[in-house]
Parts: C-alpha cells; sequence; structure tokens
C-alpha cells in the first residue's frame, strides 16, 4: 500500500474528524518545532545564510504563532453554522458542517522553506485532514529537518514528508490527492493548475509578481526608509511580498534615497555583502540572474557582490528601460528598482501595465489617494508600512488574478482547508402542495413567495 493509500484508509476511519484529536497533534506538533529548534536554525543557515534572529522572526516564531492562535479557535471554526430560514422549505432546519477535505498535498517553495511548509499544515491539521509535504528541493538541508521531524514524531498515515526534485513532484500531484496547496513561482503554478484540473483537485495557489511601493510626497519619510528597505531586503529580497519596484514622487525622491541608504548602512553595515547575518541567495543559477538585473540601469546605491558566498548588496537602481528584466519580471532578489513620478495619475498608469500584484504598500497622509489606490486590485498589503500585514491572524493572506487564489493564515487557512456541508433537516408529515404539478393554479402564489 503507497502513502497516499494510506492515508486515505486512515482518513475514513473518521479518527481526524474528532476535534481533540487534532488539538492532540497541533500540541505534539508545537513541542516538536520547539525540540528541533536549533537543527533548524541550522539547516536555515546552510540553506539561506538566515541568522537566528531572522529565522525565528520569519521562519519558527511565525509557525509557533499559528499553532498558538489555532488552537485557541480551533471549536468555535470547527462549530456547524445555522443555513438561516427558507421560505421556499419552511418546516426545516438548516445547518452548515466543517468538513475536512481528506487528503492534502503541500507543495512549498525555497524561500521560506520552514514557514511555507509548515504554516498550511497547521491549517490542514486543524481542519481535520492528513496530509502529504513536499519540501523544495532548492532548499535540502531544511527539506531534510523537516522530514526527520515529522516523519518520525507523527504516523505517516496523518502526515508524511516526501522529498525530491521536479519528477517527484509531478507524480505527487497525480497521485490522487483531494486538495492541493502550493506556494511558488507562477511557471510553476501554471503546471500544477493544469494538472489537478485533469483530475478536478481543488487547488490554493500562492503566487507572486511586481509588487508596487508608493511614497507620496505627505508620507512620513524617516518611517518610509525604515520600513521600505526591511521589507524588500529582509531575506536578502528572497520574499514573495517584498515590494519590487518603488514609485516615489519627484520632490521627495533625493531625500527618500539618501534616508533609505542611511538605513541600509544602519541594518547591514557598510559592506552587507560581507556581513554573515546578512542572507545569501539561494543558488549560482538565482545568483547570476539577479546579477545581470545589476546591469540593466544606474545603481544609486549597494551593488557589490560576493559571488563566493552568493550575497549581493541591498540595490537601489533606476533608469531602468520598460523592457528590462528588471521592470517586466518579478525580480525576487535585494535590488529595488527606483521609479520617478510627478503626478499621482502616473501611478495608476504604471501600476496598470503589470497583472495584479501580490502585494501593494502605500506610504502617505492623504485619506484621499488611499481610497483612490485601494481600487487597484492586490492581493494584500499596507498603508505606512511593508509586508508586516501577514504576521496578523485575523488577515487573510493570498493574491488575486495571476498572484494567485485562495487564502490562509488564521481562520483563512482553517476554511482553505475545508468543505463547507449544506444539509437541510424536513419535517416528514408536513408538506406543501404547491410544490408538485400541475402548477397552472399556483402560478401566482409561487411568484409571490419567490419574489
Amino acid at each position: 500500500m503507497n502513502l497516499i493509500e494510506q492515508q486515505h484508509r486512515f482518513f475514513n476511519t473518521g479518527a481526524t474528524r474528532d476535534i481533540d484529536y487534532r488539538i492532540r497533534q497541533l500540541r505534539s506538533l508545537y513541542q516538536v518545532i520547539l525540540q528541533y529548534q536549533e537543527r533548524i536554525f541550522e539547516a536555515l543557515y546552510q540553506d539561506l545564510g538566515k541568522s537566528e534572529q531572522e529565522a525565528y522572526l520569519t521562519e519558527i516564531g511565525v509557525v509557533l504563532s499559528e499553532i498558538s492562535y489555532t488552537l485557541r479557535h480551533i471549536r468555535a471554526w470547527s462549530r456547524p453554522a445555522s443555513g438561516g430560514f427558507s421560505i421556499a422549505a419552511p418546516f426545516s432546519t438548516s445547518k452548515i458542517l466543517r468538513e475536512p477535505y481528506g487528503v492534502v498535498l503541500i507543495l512549498s517553495p525555497f524561500n521560506y522553506p520552514f514557514q511555507l511548509a509548515l504554516t498550511p499544515l497547521v491549517s490542514a491539521l486543524a481542519a481535520g485532514n492528513c496530509a502529504v509535504i513536499k519540501p523544495s528541493e532548492l532548499a535540502p538541508a531544511t527539506a531534510a529537518v523537516i522530514s526527520e521531524m515529522l516523519n518520525i514524531n507523527f504516523e505517516q498515515r496523518l502526515c508524511a514528508v516526501v522529498t525530491g526534485g521536479v519528477q517527484t513532484a509531478q507524480s505527487l500531484i497525480n497521485g490522487g490527492f483531494d486538495y492541493i496547496f502550493f506556494t511558488g513561482s507562477r511557471s510553476v503554478g501554471r503546471a500544477v493548475y493544469e494538472a489537478a484540473a485533469k483530475n478536478l483537485v481543488p487547488v490554493t495557489l500562492e503566487l507572486g509578481g511586481k509588487s508596487p511601493c508608493i511614497v507620496e510626497r505627505s508620507a512620513d519619510l524617516d518611517a518610509a526608509a525604515r520600513r521600505i528597505v526591511w521589507g524588500k531586503f529582509l531575506n536578502a529580497g528572497q520574499t514573495c511580498v517584498a515590494p519590487d519596484y518603488l514609485l516615489v514622487q519627484d520632490c521627495v525622491r533625493q531625500e527618500l534615497i539618501e534616508r533609505m541608504r542611511a538605513c541600509i548602512v544602519q541594518f547591514y553595515g557598510e559592506h552587507p555583502e560581507a556581513n554573515p547575518a546578512y542572507p545569501r541567495i539561494i543558488n549560482r543559477e538565482h545568483f547570476m540572474r539577479l546579477r545581470e538585473m545589476l546591469a540593466e540601469g544606474t545603481i544609486l546605491s549597494g551593488g557589490q557582490v560576493d559571488e563566493e558566498n552568493l550575497r549581493i548588496a541591498p540595490t537601489l537602481i533606476e533608469n531602468a528601460p520598460f523592457y528590462s528584466k528588471l521592470l517586466s519580471e518579478e525580480i525576487f532578489g535585494p535590488i529595488l528598482p527606483v521609479i520617478e513620478f510627478a503626478d499621482t495619475r502616473q501611478v495608476f498608469d504604471f501600476i496598470s501595465l503589470n497583472p495584479a500584484p501580490l502585494a501593494l504598500y502605500l506610504f502617505t497622509r492623504s485619506r484621499e489617494l488611499e481610497k483612490r489606490v485601494m481600487r487597484i486590485p492586490f492581493g494584500g498589503g499596507c498603508i505606512n508600512d511593508t509586508v508586516i500585514h501577514l504576521a496578523s491572524h485575523g488577515l487573510p493572506f493570498g493574491g488575486v488574478g495571476e498572484s494567485g487564489f485562495g487564502s490562509y493564515h488564521g481562520r483563512a487557512g482553517f476554511y482553505t482547508f475545508t468543505h463547507n456541508k449544506s444539509v437541510m433537516r424536513k419535517l416528514p408529515l408536513l408538506d406543501l402542495a404547491l410544490r408538485y404539478p400541475p402548477f397552472g393554479k399556483v402560478k401566482s402564489v409561487l411568484k409571490r413567495i419567490f419574489r
């Protein structure tokens, strides 16, 4: 019996439908993460050069917080909800049952290899599913730790990790899952979606895109500089919701650039590419791709590289042609193109040239501009900050259009992995004659009921 069949059989026993069982598994997961914490730190440093502080802030701490929040709310989320009253079905009661899908597949990426594998797992287990995780092969040390951590400490019929490359992922996608959750690039996301569609398997796609960051003249430039530098160069820019390009009003452009330069030095030192606490690019292929982008414009700050350790200093760059990779592809690295605008109407024109982004950030004191910008399609974002919206359990995280669909985190994650089953209970002895043919004599009555 293969792994997926084993999980289907276990799911069909009904064991995972018990809320107390789910709670026990989540508590066990919390304790196992604490036991493996040092190993996880080591793996994240080996794969991405992340310091312990950044690894805890953006990976381990996020997952532990997600478990704690879920444990506090899982019973409330699991309760049936009222389906309301229908005049078309008197003498009945309606309810919505929260039912798990069954066996789910989680495909996670390399940039946050621990967090983006475990956070959806928390939601999947909380909703009562069995799960298989396929971590990214580009972060092998973290994948190995996740595999050992889960395969040793949990029954594989409930939760299992399968490691491997592209062929393994392709095999899993067609393996008979009830739901697929994918985080990664648009190109791979399209392939996952196509394969899932052939098998009529529902999916969540967490993709990316060119997320704009807008700084208008009324903004607090000190706060804007700090928060943009932090959000963009976190994990060396390898963050799906990082600002991908900066739109700054001409009258504050120079001042903002100077303050951002100062923040880069304050955060990472005079030579960030030599700072062991500054993360590295995941592999040489991505490093070379980013290095080529450095030649597509005029460097305002940064640009230094350490080819041996795959580090690229936080870089601000301007004068990139619109057809360049910097402005036409998701950068996914520590390079931030700067684009100047005079009138805010230009902002809307520029953003509309790209598909709807995963995130959008606006720095302004103008409520009128805020209202106008909020009409732009995007997955989620911040006013006067960057990236931090991901930290709120109450905010669903997900994309729109080509940046993905479906969402998770907190309650949204629980419902992503939950089927809402509608059930009506009708009294057997009472019936309305007008529902049955012939209908001619009751046509006027039916019109009044359904009006």
